[in-house]
C-alpha cells in the first residue's frame, strides 16, 4: 500500500502524466482497464489472488495495452516480457533510490505510450520456425542492438539461428544484473551458447556475447580471433551500453566482414555507427516498422541511409541467412 501510494505521488509529479487510478490485485485491475482504457499500465509481478504474470498472459490477447512491469532482480521479469509486457523496471533497493526509479519509471511509462502493442496480439507470441540451411560465409561477426521491445525480439532471432552462425556481439540496453540473467535464459533456449560479455571473450561462431549492463562493449582483434572489450565511461546517447560504441567499432575492425543489425528501441543509438558500418561495406538490417514495438532506432537508420533492407522481425533471421549465403556465393 505505501509503496503504491509513493508511485501514485511520484507519476503524478510529471504533468504529462495522469494516474487514473491505483489498485492491489489483477481483479481490480481488469474492471478498471475496462473502465478507463488507460494509454499504459504499470504492472507488479507479485500480486494476490492472481499474479502478474498470468494477468498478462490473460489480459494481452483481449486488451493489447504497454504494460511496464515493476519488479525485483528475478527471472520473473523475462516470464513478464515473454507474456507481452512492453518493458520493466526495477524495484529500488534503499529509499535513496525510489527517486531514481520513478524518474526511470516515468521514461519508460511515456515510451509506452507510443508502443505498437497490435503486433503483439497478432504475431509476435506464436510464429514460424524459420531456420535454413546455412553455408559458409566471408561475413565474420553479426552485431546486434535493440532497446525497447528488443529482449524478446531478440531471443525471437537468436533462437533461429543454427550452431554454425557466425559469431554474434549484441547490445540490448539493459541495467547490470539483469544482462547476466537474460543471457542464461537465452542460453538455455537457443542452439547457440549465449553469454554475458567478459573483456577478452572471443568472437566465435555459434557464439552470442551479449554486453553486460553498465559497461560499453566494442570488438577488438586478438591475433587471429576477434573478441570483445567491456569497459565502464560515461553513457553515449544516453545509455550504457551503447550500440554506436559497438556499431563504430565493429566498422573499424572488421570493415565489410561484418553485418549489422539494428532491432525495435526508442531513440537514435546505433543510427550513425550502423550507418559506419554500411560505408565500410558491412551489410546492414533494420527490423520494419509493423512489428516493431517502437520504432525509433530502426526508424533513425533508415532514414539517414545506414539500413540496407528493412525486414520484419518474423522474416529476420532467415533474411540474416540468405544474406550470408549472398556474401558466400559472390
Amino acid at each position: 500500500m505505501v509503496f503504491r501510494e509513493a508511485l501514485r505521488i511520484g507519476l503524478s509529479s510529471d504533468p504529462s502524466i495522469e494516474v487514473v487510478d491505483v489498485v492491489s490485485d489483477a481483479y481490480m485491475a481488469r474492471d478498471k482497464i475496462i473502465q478507463y482504457r488507460p494509454d499504459v499500465m504499470t504492472l507488479d509481478v507479485e500480486l494476490p489472488k492472481m499474479n502478474g504474470i498470468e494477468f498478462l498472459k490473460r489480459l494481452i490477447p483481449q486488451y493489447p495495452i504497454p504494460v511496464v512491469v515493476v519488479s525485483s532482480a528475478t527471472e520473473k521479469v523475462y516470464e513478464a516480457l515473454n507474456a507481452g509486457a512492453v518493458d520493466f523496471v526495477s524495484k529500488p533497493s534503499s529509499k535513496t533510490g525510489v527517486e531514481s526509479f520513478i524518474n526511470e519509471l516515468i521514461v519508460k511509462i511515456k515510451i509506452a505510450s507510443i508502443s505498437n502493442v497490435g503486433y503483439l496480439k497478432s504475431n509476435y507470441l506464436n510464429t514460424p520456425n524459420n531456420k535454413v540451411e546455412l553455408f559458409k560465409s566471408n561475413i565474420n561477426i553479426i552485431a546486434i542492438g535493440a532497446s525497447t521491445g528488443g529482449t524478446e525480439a531478440l531471443e525471437k532471432v537468436l533462437k533461429n539461428l543454427p550452431r554454425e552462425i557466425p559469431g554474434i556481439i549484441v547490445v540490448q540496453h539493459m541495467p547490470p544484473v539483469f544482462t547476466k540473467m537474460y543471457a542464461e535464459r537465452l542460453n538455455n533456449s537457443c542452439i547457440i551458447e549465449v553469454k554475458e560479455a567478459e573483456s577478452g571473450d572471443k568472437v566465435l561462431p555459434g557464439r552470442a556475447l551479449i554486453a553486460p549492463g553498465g559497461k560499453h562493449m566494442k570488438v577488438i582483434r586478438d591475433g587471429n580471433y576477434y573478441a570483445v572489450q567491456c569497459f565502464e565511461e560515461e553513457k553515449v546517447n544516453g545509455h550504457c551500453p551503447s550500440v554506436d560504441v559497438l556499431f563504430y567499432s565493429v566498422s573499424e575492425v572488421c570493415n565489410n566482414k561484418a553485418m549489422g543489425v539494428i532491432l525495435t528501441g526508442m531513440g537514435h543509438d546505433g543510427a550513425s555507427g550502423l550507418l559506419n558500418m554500411r560505408k565500410k561495406g558491412a551489410r546492414t538490417l533494420g527490423q520494419d516498422e509493423e512489428s516493431c514495438i517502437v520504432y525509433g532506432m530502426p526508424k533513425v537508420a533508415y532514414e539517414i541511409g545506414a539500413v540496407e533492407k528493412q525486414v520484419s522481425l518474423n522474416d529476420m533471421p532467415r533474411e540474416i541467412l540468405n544474406i550470408l549465403k549472398e556474401v558466400e556465393k559472390w
